[in-house]
C-alpha cells in the first residue's frame, strides 16, 4: 500500500500541476478504491489531468474480487487519451459526471465508463473517479451488424435473399445492394443503388431489368454462377469509381436462389487520394525550392564573409550562415521524405555537419558528439528545435572554451512518453548563473522559442567543469512512436 501511495504522489508531481493539498485529497480517495470496486463489481480508477489537455494519467487502480477484472496487469502510470476515453477528459474539463459512455482501455478492450469528478475545497476538479465494465461482446456484435450492411461476406453468412418487392434490407447503409434472381433478373435494389443508377442515367425502375442491362463491365451472369464470387476494384463508370462484388447466394436448404451485387462508391475517396498525391508532390517541390533558396543565401553570406577582415564580423557571418543552414537542413529532409515529419536525429546530424564546416572548430580541437533516441516531429517543431540546438551549440563554441584549444560538446536526445528533451553539454569553463548572462549566451531568443513555439521549458546548469543546457517539449502525435 505504501508503494502505491508513493507512486501516486510521484505521478501527480511529475505529470500534473496539483499542489500538495490536492495530492493528499487524491490519496484519501484512493484508499477506499478496493471497497468501491467490490461494491460495484467493476474496475475502478483515479485519473488526473496532465499538462496536455488531451491526456490524463492513471494514478490509482482497484480490481473487484467477486468478478473477473478486465485487466491483465496494472495500468497505473499509463495515459488515457481523449481519442479513446472521451468520458474521462470530459469530466476533468467540465467537472460534471459522465454516465455510461463508450471507451477503449489501455489494453484495447471496449468498455462503458461512468466518471465522477474529484474536487478540492475550492470546487476545482483535481481528478476523476472511473468505473469500467466490459462491453466487448456488445461492440463486437454492433461491428458485425455494421459489416453486414457493407460487405457481401456477411450476406453470405446469413444466406438470405429478399424476394421481389422486399424492402427489409437497411435503408441507411452507404453501399448499393442489388439482388438478381436465378435467371438474372433484378428483384431488389436499395435506395443507395437506385440513386447510383439514377445518377448514371437510368430512368426506369430497376426491378425487372436484366443483369445484362445493369452490369458495368463485361462479366457474364453465368460467369458469376461458375465462380461463386467476383470482386472488381476501382471500376470507372463515367465520373464514378466503384468497388463491386458479386456473390452467389443459397437458401437454408443449400439451393441456389440468385446473386447479390454490392456497389461501393469510392469516388470521393479516390479523388481525395489523387489530390493528396498532387499536394504531396507540390509540397515536396516547395521544400526543395526553399532549401535551395536558403543555401543560396548562405552562399552569398559566405562571399561577403570572405571580404571582411574583422574577426568578430567573420564570427557573426558564420553564425548567421549556420542558422540559415540549420533551417535548410529541415527543408532538405522534408523534400527527400515527401512528408511533413522529420527524423530528429537525421536533422541534428546535418546541423552538426554544418556547424563543423562553418565555425571556428578548424583552429581548435573541439569535437561535437551526437547521441540518443530518435523520433518523428512535424516541420514547425523541427525548425524550432534546429534553431535552438544551433544557437546553444554556437554559444558553446564562442564562450565555453575561452583560453583552451580543446573540448567536447555532447548533444543528447531523450524520447519520453509525453515530453522529450534535448541537452547540450560542454566540458568548458562554465559561467556564473547569478550574473546577467542572458545576452551573452543568447538565451533570451532561445528561451522564447522553447516556451512559445515548442511549449516546453529550458534549464541551465553550469560550474567550472562545464555547462548543461536542457530543453523539453511535448511529443506530438507523429512522434508518439520511436522509429
Amino acid at each position: 500500500m505504501v508503494f502505491e501511495e508513493l507512486m501516486l504522489v510521484a505521478l501527480c508531481q511529475q505529470h500534473s500541476d496539483l499542489n500538495e493539498v490536492d495530492i493528499q485529497k487524491i490519496k484519501r480517495n484512493a484508499e477506499c478504491l478496493d471497497s468501491v470496486a467490490e461494491l460495484m463489481g467493476a474496475d475502478i480508477f483515479i485519473d488526473c489531468c496532465t499538462r496536455d489537455p488531451d491526456v490524463a494519467v492513471v494514478v490509482a487502480q482497484a480490481r473487484p474480487y467477486s468478478v473477473k477484472s478486465l485487466y491483465a496487469g496494472s495500468v497505473v502510470g499509463k495515459f488515457a487519451h481523449r481519442s479513446k476515453e472521451p468520458a474521462v477528459l470530459r469530466t476533468l474539463e467540465i467537472g460534471m459526471p459522465t454516465m455510461d459512455m463508450s471507451g477503449v482501455t489501455q489494453e484495447d478492450k471496449s468498455v462503458r465508463q461512468s466518471v465522477s469528478p474529484i474536487k478540492n475545497s475550492s470546487g476545482v476538479v483535481i481528478g476523476a473517479l472511473i468505473a469500467e465494465k466490459d462491453v466487448t461482446e456488445t461492440v463486437r456484435a454492433e461491428k458485425k451488424l455494421s459489416v453486414l450492411t457493407q460487405t457481401t461476406e456477411q450476406l453470405i453468412e446469413r444466406r438470405t435473399f429478399p424476394s421481389n418487392g422486399d424492402n427489409s434490407l437497411p435503408y441507411h447503409v452507404t453501399d448499393g445492394i442489388v439482388t438478381f434472381s436465378h435467371s438474372g433478373v433484378c428483384t431488389y435494389a436499395n435506395p443507395v443503388a437506385e440513386k447510383i443508377y439514377r445518377d448514371l442515367g437510368y430512368i426506369e425502375r430497376l426491378q425487372g431489368l436484366s443483369f445484362t442491362n445493369m452490369t458495368f463491365h463485361g462479366v457474364e451472369f453465368d460467369n458469376i454462377l461458375a465462380k461463386k464470387q467476383i470482386t472488381l476494384n476501382d471500376l470507372e463508370v463515367g465520373n464514378y469509381i466503384f468497388h463491386i462484388k458479386y456473390t452467389y447466394v443459397k437458401n437454408k436448404h443449400d439451393n441456389f436462389t440468385g446473386v447479390v451485387m454490392l456497389i461501393n462508391d469510392v469516388t470521393d475517396v479516390k479523388n481525395k487520394e489523387r489530390e493528396l498525391v498532387l499536394k504531396t508532390v507540390a509540397i515536396s517541390e516547395i521544400h526543395h525550392r526553399v532549401k535551395n533558396n536558403l543555401q543560396t543565401i548562405a552562399s552569398l553570406l559566405k562571399l561577403q564573409c570572405r571580404r571582411v577582415d574583422d574577426d568578430s564580423a567573420k564570427a557573426a557571418f558564420n553564425e548567421s550562415i549556420s542558422q540559415v543552414l540549420s533551417i535548410a537542413a529541415t527543408h532538405e529532409i522534408l523534400a527527400e521524405d515527401c512528408k511533413d515529419d522529420v527524423d530528429i536525429l537525421t536533422m541534428l546530424r546535418k546541423i552538426k555537419i554544418n556547424t563543423v564546416q562553418h565555425s571556428l572548430l578548424a583552429s581548435k580541437g573541439i569535437s561535437i558528439n551526437l547521441k540518443g533516441d530518435t523520433f518523428l516531429c512535424d516541420s514547425d517543431t523541427a525548425t524550432s528545435i534546429a534553431l535552438v540546438v544551433n544557437e546553444i551549440t554556437q554559444n558553446c563554441l564562442k564562450y565555453a572554451f575561452t583560453g583552451r584549444d580543446s573540448g567536447t560538446i555532447d548533444i543528447e536526445i531523450c524520447k519520453g512518453a509525453m515530453y522529450s528533451n534535448i541537452s547540450i553539454i560542454d566540458d568548458g569553463i562554465g559561467f556564473d548563473l547569478n550574473t546577467d548572462s542572458s545576452e551573452k549566451l543568447g538565451l533570451l531568443i532561445v528561451r522564447r522559442i522553447v516556451t512559445e513555439k515548442l511549449k516546453g521549458t529550458l534549464s541551465t546548469e553550469s560550474s567550472h567543469r562545464g555547462t548543461k543546457v536542457l530543453f523539453d517539449f511535448p511529443l506530438n502525435k507523429s512522434g508518439a512512436e520511436a522509429i
